[in-house]
């Protein structure tokens, strides 16, 4: 994808979602670090379920080391690996007290050396609770990278370092928020849905299960938001003999 095209598909991004921020509740640094880390192997909802109730009792690292392991493990047992975060958790809690006075650390370097962070939770808590134009890569991210041909790479890293330097510097801090959305409501694994996307004429991927015809344009994206339009637009469904045959209603 040229830069031309990358510029475009930012901008209707933007235009469609202004303000895209994290689907995980927090209300401050660590609770967000705490929802990052247990939404590893989950889905947002059910880490969102879990912190509800969690974060009536202990939203901060002394409180969750009152907790105690046994006593977090109550709260989060609905979710993948609760064992294992739960003791990540509680060790990560030690060391915001005794090293950062119980605060999250606005330092890469810092939080990387937090039991059960690795970067790409580091790259979200700079970007969401610091503002820092850090690009975080998911199992969503880099299938849209890949397929769209936004950002190519063979891992995530490869993937990071691809989007950090060719997306333009207004995007950046936006962008993992977008792509994340994207990947999770319309360019799906299974199958992409392309007449809901916003934009497929710049989509470089070649199975795509629409086309938009050339000089249309969607009246509506969705984006994640749930008061958001849905796609009217008009396109053509290509069978795998490569007829076109209308969408069914």
């Amino acid at each position: 994808m040229n830069a031309a095209k990358r510029r475009q598909l930012f901008e209707r991004f933007a235009r469609h979602n202004p303000n895209p921020t994290t689907e995980l509740v927090h209300s401050s640094p660590f609770e967000l670090l705490v929802a990052v880390v247990l939404s590893a192997q989950s889905t947002d909802v059910g880490v969102n379920k879990a912190t509800e109730k969690l974060f009536k009792v202990a939203n901060t690292p002394q409180q969750m080391l009152e907790l105690g392991e046994e006593g977090l493990k109550r709260y989060i047992n609905t979710l993948n690996f609760f064992n294992t975060k739960a003791r990540n958790l509680i060790k990560t809690c030690e060391a915001l007290v005794e090293r950062h006075g119980g605060e999250v650390p606005r330092d890469r370097e810092a939080l990387e050396k937090l039991p059960g962070v690795g970067r790409k939770t580091a790259n979200v808590i700079l970007n969401t609770a610091f503002g820092e134009p850090t690009i975080a890569v998911d199992t969503h991210i880099f299938r849209v990278a890949n397929r769209t041909g936004l950002a190519p790479g063979k891992t995530p890293r490869d993937v990071e370092d691809a989007l950090t330097r060719t997306t333009p510097d207004e995007f950046k801090k936006n962008a993992h928020h977008w792509l994340i959305l994207h990947g999770r409501y319309v360019c799906k694994a299974r199958k992409p849905n392309c007449a809901e996307c916003v934009i497929a004429d710049l989509c470089e991927y070649p199975a795509k299960t629409t086309l938009i015809e050339p000089g249309e344009r969607p009246k509506a994206v969705r984006t994640g938001t749930k008061k958001a339009p849905r796609i009217a637009a008009k396109a053509r469904t290509r069978t795998a003999a490569g007829r076109a045959r209308k969408p069914r209603a």
